[in-house]
């Protein structure tokens, strides 16, 4: 069988692509390192065909998410305003010189107020909600900005947006606690103790992060320990910040084990139960489910 259209995930740093029959089937995937980050908008169509190739003989439409669609991508895509449905009934369509080649970029979505954007998980919610027709409540998509999305009757109703990820990398990475942290490895105890500690006292963020420094230089803590009480205090303090999104409510969580993890356990141990779904099989779904509007 041949393609006959292709899906595309082109984030900041890498993009993916499959090729899909006309049965809708798998036919296969590639992936590029050239990233929206390291392009112009006159470079997006030569990535293309060079990690297509063949694909492009007789796949002449691509549906492509993510940071293509941003000020600094491919083509802007404009960002739908919550509420509003997680398919959008129009995507827009990047400039193109090979002839027959359509490509519609799918649009992020913002929230007004308070200011709050997403590009590509939007994707990843059609996905879900494709897979789990009629599903309402609040997923998590754990990353280096983690999102709370609050969907209903397929729509986006409102979302928040957590940069636990990016802080963590900061600080294990950047900042004096790096002399402290090992670069792996987990300690569930320090983990659930560290997030509790915030959970309850969000306030205490600031004073607990230098307590890790300190355990080290004082007490010669385990490093491996001190790596997972920094997670625990920063999931703690988020999901203190998040509980009208969690409490309550029936939670999806859609994110790769390594990242979704530590909120699996938080959750968890809160006594909220958790529906996992794989971020790049959502993604897919939510492509799928794009390109399936265009021929209605």
């Amino acid at each position: 069988m041949t393609p006959k259209w292709i899906a595309a995930d082109w984030g900041t740093s890498n993009a993916r692509f499959w090729a899909i029959g006309g049965d809708g089937s798998l036919l296969g995937e590639r992936t590029s390192d050239k990233g929206m980050g390291t392009l112009d908008a006159t470079e997006f169509e030569g990535v293309l065909a060079e990690v297509c190739r063949n694909w492009l003989d007789t796949a002449n439409t691509v549906v492509a998410c993510g940071m293509v669609g941003s000020r600094q991508g491919w083509v802007e895509a404009p960002y739908q305003t919550t509420p509003c449905a997680v398919c959008p009934a129009k995507m827009v369509t990047a400039p193109v010189k090979r002839a027959g080649l359509t490509v519609h970029v799918i649009p992020g979505i913002r929230q007004m107020e308070p200011a709050d954007v997403m590009r590509g998980e939007e994707t990843q919610i059609a996905g879900f909600l494709a897979e789990n027709p009629g599903w309402d409540g609040v997923i998590c998509m754990p990353g280096t900005h983690t999102k709370w999305v609050h969907v209903s009757a397929d729509e986006v109703i409102s979302f928040q947006t957590c940069m636990s990820g990016e802080l963590f990398a900061l600080l294990t990475q950047h900042s004096v606690l790096r002399h402290s942290i090992a670069d792996t490895g987990w300690d569930d105890a320090a983990f659930h103790d560290a997030m509790s500690q915030t959970l309850s006292r969000p306030e205490g963020l600031a004073g607990r992060l230098f307590s890790i420094r300190a355990a080290q230089l004082v007490n010669d803590t385990d490093t491996v320990t001190l790596r997972a009480r920094v997670s625990g205090l920063l999931i703690g303090a988020e999901l203190a910040a998040t509980k009208p999104y969690w409490l309550g409510r029936d939670i999806a969580l859609v994110g790769a084990d390594a990242v979704s993890m530590p909120y699996v356990a938080g959750l968890k141990a809160q006594g909220v139960t958790v529906v996992r779904a794989d971020a790049k099989d959502m993604t897919l779904a939510g492509i799928k489910a794009a390109h399936a509007l265009l021929e209605t």
